[in-house]
């Protein structure tokens, strides 16, 4: 990273940022450039490590894309404003870019749990998940983020 005052290290504070996100971005692979998609998602913390579920349709690129190369990148953000310094104008900002690999979770118990961190992550965690109609017609998958990273820019009064 260039700009070694705007990492951020402490896992910790790059678990805040995650959590303060609303949209993760997911860049695949494929044959001739990157896919990226955005995705809503829920994530908790296992071994130390941040477990990011999100939800998906049954068919499409993403889908195809994970079945033949489950490594990932994950990125999430939030702007909050661009803003004159005494040298410029810059942004500010927080972000973090995370690797992984991503797997459909099969497992009814984790689906369930998976579905809930969803709904817990946008302070939803009380909605009936019997009352998802659309439940049946839904993929869950998780990535265990093994590397993650933080940058900030914070807002300067």
């Amino acid at each position: 990273m260039r700009r070694k005052d705007r990492e951020v290290i402490d896992n910790t504070e790059i678990l805040s940022i995650l959590k303060r996100s609303n949209t993760i971005r997911i860049g695949m692979y494929d044959d001739e450039f990157p896919y990226i998609v955005p995705v809503s998602f829920g994530f908790e913390i296992i071994d130390q490590k941040p477990v990011v579920y999100f939800h998906s349709a049954t068919q499409g690129m993403k889908i195809e894309l994970l079945a033949r190369n489950p490594n990932v990148c994950v990125e999430a953000d939030n702007f909050f404003k661009v803003q004159k310094t005494s040298h410029g104008i810059t942004a500010r900002y927080e972000s973090i870019i995370g690797f992984g690999k991503c797997e459909e979770v099969y497992n009814k118990e984790e689906i369930i749990k998976g579905l809930r961190l969803i709904l817990e992550h946008y302070e939803y965690g009380d909605y009936p998940l019997e009352r998802c109609g659309e439940i049946i017609n839904v993929k869950i998958y998780r990535i265990i983020l093994d590397k993650i990273t933080g940058k900030l820019n914070p807002v300067e009064e």
